[in-house]
């Protein structure tokens, strides 16, 4: 019995959800989102023009400063293994690194981006 009724519940559910989203206005798409390139480039233009390497830049340092915050991620179950200190040791490490990494790239000019009009 308790399996006919969450049939006829999930069933009942989509019927409704499906109904709603015939019945509701659909949104026109407009002539930028039909366009191929939503990124800011010209479509129309030619392909062949050269890449910001400022933008390549910012995009290297963001995956690079995102993976290693994601070894930062399983630290809290680490404090609470059978050593916490070495723990503890390796966070710190971690971080000095990130600090380390951003303030070479501040000093390098890596992060100015009105120097090269970008």
């Amino acid at each position: 019995m308790k399996l006919l009724t969450i049939t006829a519940t999930a069933t009942t559910l989509v019927l409704i959800l499906t109904t709603l989203s015939l019945w509701l206005p659909q949104a026109a798409p407009d002539t930028e989102k039909l366009s191929p390139y939503e990124c800011g480039f010209d479509p129309l233009g030619t392909a062949r023009l050269p890449f910001s390497m400022r933008f390549f830049l910012v995009a290297i340092l963001f995956l690079l400063f995102d993976l290693e915050i994601a070894l930062l991620l399983p630290t809290p179950w680490a404090s609470n293994s059978m050593h916490p200190a070495q723990a503890l040791t390796y966070m710190t490490i971690i971080i000095a690194m990130l600090a380390l990494g951003l303030v070479y790239e501040w000093t390098q000019g890596g992060l100015d981006w009105a120097e090269y009009g970008g």
